[in-house]
């Protein structure tokens, strides 16, 4: 079992608070014209986009399963 570098899940941390900085950024300086679907538009990718790469940052920092290796005679 490996050990895991905790400054490592500070960076979903990190990127979470710079995603919900832009996304307040977009709520203030939305253009005028269509401001709800500028705002609806960019904050819903923001938010997705951070969703997906969270998930699989922490899935391959944290894996489920323990990788194992297939070329090894079964033990009896």
């Amino acid at each position: 079992m490996t050990t895991t570098n905790i400054s490592s899940s500070y960076t979903v941390i990190f990127v979470f608070i710079l995603v919900a900085g832009l996304s307040g950024l977009t709520w203030v300086f939305a253009p005028k014209q269509n401001q709800t679907v500028w705002r609806s538009s960019v904050i819903l990718g923001l938010a997705m986009c951070y969703l997906m790469w969270a998930i699989t940052y922490l899935a391959q920092l944290h894996p489920l399963e323990a990788p194992r290796r297939s070329d090894l005679r079964p033990e009896a």
